[in-house]
C-alpha cells in the first residue's frame, strides 16, 4: 500500500478528509481550536485529564455546534496513588520557592484530578468519534463498552511492545510518540523505563511492523516535509501538537508562544519538574532547578508547581513558566488553525509520488 493509499484509507475509516489529527494536549485544547481543525478536514482533539464530567459534555457539545468534524478525547490511564513524603515535599518546595521568587504552600491532601470513572462515563455520554489513552491501555470492560458504542480507541505508545500491548488490548490505531514530542511522554510505566528516548523516525518503521492496526506518527513533526516523511515510513496519519500552540484559536500564553518560536531543539528538555511525569518543555530556571534534584512524584508535583505557573504565566516570565514544546518548535508558525491544517496537508501531498 502506497503513503497516499494508506492515509487515504485511514481518512475514509475515521471520517476525516485529511489524516492531520490536532493533539490532545491537557490545557490547551479549546473548542475554536478542534472546531477548527475538524471543518479543515482534521481530526479535533481535547485533553481531558484536569476536565469535570461536566466540562467533557460541555467541551463535546460546543465543538458539535461549531463543526460536523471529527474530535478525539483523551484520558491519561491512571496510576496508584503516589506515597506522600513530607520531609521531600517540603525539600522540593524550598528548591521551587527559590526558583519562583516566593515562597510555595503546601500541596495539600488532595485529590488532585477529577475522578477517572466519571470521566469515562462523561465520555461515553458525550460519544465521540475517537478515545484516546495515554499512559498506559484502558480496562477491558470500559474498551467492550465504548466499543459497542462504535467509538474507535486510539492508543498512544513510545516503544514497540507498548504498540503489541495496545492492539493486543482492542486499541483501533496506535500512536507512535517520539522523543522529539513536546509534553508528556506517554509511557505506559512511570520510571526508568519512561526515560527511553526513541525518535520517531527510528521508532515509526519498526512500529508499524510490528502491528496490524494504522500507526499514527506525532513528535517533531511541524511540516509538510515532516508529514510526507512520516508516511513514507509507514504511518497511516500524524498527530501535531506544538505545530498548533501558536495558533490564535489556542490562546496560549503569548509569552510561552513567543518563546516556542524561537526554540531551537537544544533550548527543550525532557524534564520531571512541570508535573512528576517525564515531559519535553522549553528549558528554564525551574526545569534547571530539578536538573540534579529529584521532584516530588505525579501528581504532587504538578500541584506544587501549580502557584508558581499561575503567577509566571500573569507576569509573562518564561524562566519560571511550565512551557511545553517539542524540538521542532521553531518551525511553527503564527497562524490560524484551520489555514495550517490545509497548508500542511497541501505541502505534504506535493512531496508525495
Amino acid at each position: 500500500m502506497t503513503a497516499r493509499s494508506r492515509a487515504a484509507a485511514f481518512c475514509e475509516r475515521f471520517g476525516l478528509r485529511i489524516p492531520i489529527l490536532q493533539a490532545p494536549m491537557a490545557g490547551s485544547t479549546p473548542v475554536a481550536l478542534a472546531a477548527a481543525v475538524g471543518t479543515a478536514g482534521g481530526m479535533g482533539a481535547l485533553g481531558a485529564l484536569n476536565s469535570s464530567p461536566a466540562g467533557i459534555r460541555n467541551w463535546a457539545a460546543g465543538v458539535r455546534a461549531a463543526t460536523n468534524g471529527a474530535f478525539q478525547i483523551n484520558l491519561w490511564i491512571p496510576e496508584p496513588d503516589p506515597v506522600r513524603d513530607p520531609a521531600r515535599e517540603a525539600t522540593v518546595r524550598e528548591t521551587l520557592s527559590a526558583a519562583a521568587g516566593f515562597p510555595v504552600p503546601e500541596a495539600g491532601p488532595g485529590p488532585f484530578l477529577p475522578d477517572f470513572e466519571a470521566q469515562c462515563a462523561a465520555i461515553l455520554a458525550a460519544g465521540p468519534a475517537v478515545i484516546s489513552s495515554i499512559m498506559g491501555v484502558f480496562p477491558p470492560d470500559f474498551v467492550a463498552t465504548f466499543k459497542a458504542r462504535g467509538i474507535a480507541w486510539f492508543a498512544n505508545a513510545t516503544t514497540v511492545a507498548e504498540a503489541r500491548q495496545a492492539e493486543a488490548a482492542g486499541a483501533d490505531a496506535v500512536i507512535a510518540q517520539g522523543a522529539e514530542a513536546g509534553g508528556h511522554r506517554g509511557s505506559f510505566v512511570n520510571g526508568a523505563a519512561e526515560a527511553q528516548s526513541i525518535g520517531l523516525f527510528a521508532l515509526l518503521p519498526q512500529m508499524t511492523d510490528a502491528v496490524a492496526v494504522p500507526v499514527i506518527a506525532a513528535g517533531g513533526i511541524m511540516d509538510g516535509r515532516g508529514i510526507a516523511a512520516a508516511l513514507t515510513l509507514g504511518a497511516s496519519a500524524v498527530q501535531l501538537g506544538t505545530a498548533y500552540l501558536r495558533c490564535p484559536e489556542t490562546g496560549t500564553n503569548p509569552t510561552w508562544a513567543e518563546a516556542i518560536g524561537r526554540a531551537r531543539p537544544e533550548d527543550t528538555v525532557l524534564t520531571r519538574a512541570f508535573s512528576g511525569r517525564l515531559g519535553r518543555g522549553i528549558a528554564n530556571s525551574i526545569t534547571q532547578a530539578f536538573a540534579d534534584s529529584a521532584p516530588a512524584p505525579y501528581p504532587v508535583q504538578r500541584a506544587l508547581m501549580a502557584p508558581v505557573r499561575s503567577a509566571a504565566e500573569a507576569a509573562g516570565d518564561i524562566s519560571r513558566m511550565q512551557a511545553w514544546a517539542g524540538q521542532g518548535a521553531a518551525l511553527s508558525r503564527v497562524e490560524p488553525a484551520a489555514d495550517l491544517t490545509r497548508r500542511l496537508w497541501a505541502d505534504a501531498e506535493a512531496l508525495l509520488p
